[in-house]
């Protein structure tokens, strides 16, 4: 005997995937349009990641609220209380904590090392002198790109916090609030690794393009070139994983 899936759970399944793939199709036009209209010297860039991010977000949410409570059966629960680390995908997450780590104590380090370019915009270049020659060099992610950058990620870092704590205490499926957690930590991991893939080149490009940051600057940049490719493939997978999150099943211990 075939197994069915009950009309309301089909209707509720496609509300919740309508609502994300169109907060999805809204991250992306927004995205194009800041690239396109905000400012330059890559600034549209760097407010276009966290939109997308946080539309993401945003359409997760709108599924949550616009898809129906379960009904039908009374359902017992255990007293432990849900928490929201027993809902995200553990590995994913440490790998983002770390690299949210790193992306912070980069741009953080860059801005104290960094300088005024040609036009006087602070930090955006790093200058060196060594043997009576000063050397100038950027784009350097100093302040006028570590500001942007670390105001989306606190604006992000909320939103997906609130998202989860919502997604953690609605009632439901436990696979679907696993799923639906899995698709808000993959947003975030947006919001950062995308900007650390983009920091560490940037600034292993200026350090690489300077003749007075001696073997310490040379280090430096072939430690940031992997950093800079691990995270770009941790925002890939993070953006394949927004557009079809899928979690493995793990047997309930509540």
């Amino acid at each position: 005997m075939l197994d069915t899936v009950p009309p309301a759970s089909q209707a509720r399944a496609r509300a919740d995937r309508y609502a994300r793939f169109g907060g999805l199709t809204a991250g992306v036009l927004l995205s194009i349009s800041l690239i396109d209209g905000y400012g330059g010297l890559g600034t549209g860039v760097l407010v276009a990641i966290p939109a997308f991010g946080l539309c993401a977000v945003a359409g997760v949410l709108l599924g949550e609220h616009i898809t129906a409570r379960p009904h039908g059966a009374v359902r017992t629960a255990g007293l432990a209380p849900r928490r929201i680390r027993d809902h995200v995908p553990p590995r994913l997450t440490v790998l983002l904590l770390i690299e949210a780590s790193l992306l912070i104590a980069l741009l953080v380090t860059a801005t104290a090392i960094g300088s005024p370019d040609d036009l006087g915009r602070a930090g955006r270049a790093l200058t060196m002198s060594c043997s009576g020659v000063t050397e100038s060099h950027g784009p350097w992610p100093g302040s006028f790109y570590a500001v942007p950058a670390l105001a989306s990620l606190a604006l992000g870092t909320g939103a997906c916090g609130y998202a989860l704590r919502h997604i953690t205490r609605r009632p439901g499926d436990e696979q679907e609030r696993r799923n639906r957690a899995l698709a808000v930590t993959a947003a975030w991991g947006l919001l950062v690794s995308a900007p650390l893939a983009g920091t560490a080149w940037s600034a292993a490009g200026s350090l690489r393009g300077l003749s007075c940051d001696g073997t310490l600057g040379s280090v430096t940049a072939w430690i940031l070139l992997p950093l800079c490719l691990v995270s770009l493939g941790t925002a890939i997978q993070c953006l394949f994983t927004v557009v079809a999150p899928k979690t493995a099943q793990r047997p309930d211990t509540h």
